[in-house]
């Protein structure tokens, strides 16, 4: 786990909640002079709820990935929205809940202030983490795409407090790779990226332990490429690795994840049992064919189910064969392509998950035809079989429809990455993520 990333992002939440409060306190004081204090408790409940969504959705909006902290168009679009969704909640929270106030004035006061601070505080953060000395002073060993890729990524990203110091390109030929200690010491190292092969070589092995005794970090290039990108490279990886980081006892999450999975889904069904029969009815009406499709997907182990969904494509979509579905696919139908961009249409599952077939939430599965195709063209792929497939996955919240070989090779770096990180903790993330999905699609 990178700490220091961890550190940044307690940093910035407690950031956030100073300022929250902060605004509240500054408009009490502007509202009721010298006399605040005798509102400030009749305030700070009901304001302290607002701060709690408002938490989650700059959560879900990705305000938290340290990835997205620059100031730049993308970050101003961003927060830009995040303005609009809280103003939106908050008001919702004053003026439908019992709280027993209406604080009309008050919360015009707050959301004006409260937004300018905060906008201000994480522009100044933002800068902050992206100057100064960083925090991880990188030696890199050797040269290949996964190398390239990871460096180019640093370079503009250097609020992730990483800065590749020195690169020794031709690896063990490297005719620096004598001098380590001297370039760990003149360069200010304190982490060493080595390819996984270097290991296996008892001089580099050697002058690579004599640095961890001083002090210095030293992880494989897939572990730097897993911290900042969030997926394992596919090319770095050997049978060992697997044996390392997936033959882990995982029995304790397994236990407790089915009955929080039938708990989640039966409350989920609750909620949109309304909504599936709307959808139905305008399914049917909207044209012809089943309202319920029926097709069959390949589960854990490779046991083939039956998944449910609404029907979004034409009758005859398929009189050529299965094909991989992409955005703006011709073959949906007007209201489909609506039930597909707010993943609506996948509601149906949640019979497939009180059968066992899914869980909420875990690697998406494929049918049979693409599994075969895709058995032969890209390494490790039977591995996202191990476990139970889901409704929606670490996959699906990080990369677009898989329409390509190219894109499916990209998605199970993020199912290998979800299959070694996988638990409770990032099974919520996912979750809070593809809500994120749900409210920028539903427009």
């Amino acid at each position: 786990m990178d700490w220091n990333a961890k550190m940044k992002q307690i940093l910035l939440l407690a950031g956030d909640v100073a300022v929250f409060y902060a605004a509240l306190l500054l408009t009490l004081i502007l509202r009721y002079g010298r006399d605040y204090v005798d509102y400030t408790e009749f305030h700070f409940w009901p304001f302290t709820l607002v701060l709690t969504g408002w938490i989650v959705v700059l959560y879900i909006t990705g305000l938290y990935d340290l990835r997205a902290l620059k100031n730049d168009p993308i970050f101003l679009k961003q927060f830009g929205g995040v303005i609009a969704i809280n103003a939106i909640l908050a008001v919702a929270v004053f003026y439908l809940l019992p709280l027993g106030i209406t604080p009309r004035t008050n919360l015009f006061i707050f959301l004006i202030i409260s937004n300018l601070v905060l906008y201000i505080w994480r522009s100044f953060y933002n800068t902050a983490i992206s100057s100064g000395k960083p925090t991880n002073r990188v030696l890199l060993v050797g040269y290949n795409n996964t190398a390239e890729e990871a460096a180019r990524y640093i370079e503009k990203h250097t609020q992730l407090g990483y800065e590749i110091k020195f690169w020794m390109k031709e690896g063990l030929q490297d005719k620096e790779f004598d001098h380590l200690a001297q370039i760990i010491m003149s360069n200010d190292i304190n982490l060493i990226i080595v390819p996984a092969h270097i290991k296996k070589n008892a001089k580099a092995a050697r002058l690579i332990y004599q640095q961890i005794t001083l002090g210095i970090e030293v992880i494989d290039l897939s572990g730097l490429y897993e911290r900042i990108f969030r997926k394992v490279p596919l090319a770095e990886l050997e049978e060992v690795w697997f044996l390392e980081n997936l033959a882990k006892d995982y029995q304790l999450y397994e236990f407790f994840k089915r009955p929080l999975d039938l708990i989640a889904t039966l409350i989920l069904a609750v909620i949109f049992l309304p909504f599936s029969v709307i959808i139905a009815l305008l399914v049917a009406l909207t044209s012809r064919g089943p309202v319920i499709l029926r097709q069959v997907r390949i589960g854990k182990n490779g046991r083939p189910f039956t998944l449910y969904k609404f029907r979004t494509m034409i009758a005859d979509a398929e009189k050529n064969g299965p094909q991989f579905s992409v955005p703006g696919d011709k073959r949906s139908t007007p209201f489909g392509a609506l039930l597909r961009r707010t993943h609506l249409d996948e509601v149906p599952q949640i019979i497939n998950v009180f059968r066992g077939d899914l869980s909420l939430i875990g690697p998406r599965p494929e049918r049979p035809e693409f599994v075969q195709q895709l058995q032969k063209e890209i390494p490790f792929y039977d591995l996202r079989h191990i476990v139970r497939p889901g409704i929606t996955g670490w996959a699906q919240t990080h990369y677009r429809y898989g329409a390509t070989a190219e894109d499916m090779y990209e998605k199970i770096q993020f199912d290998i990455y979800y299959l070694k990180n996988r638990g409770i903790i990032l099974d919520i993330i996912i979750g809070l993520k593809t809500l994120k999905f749900f409210l920028v699609n539903f427009k």
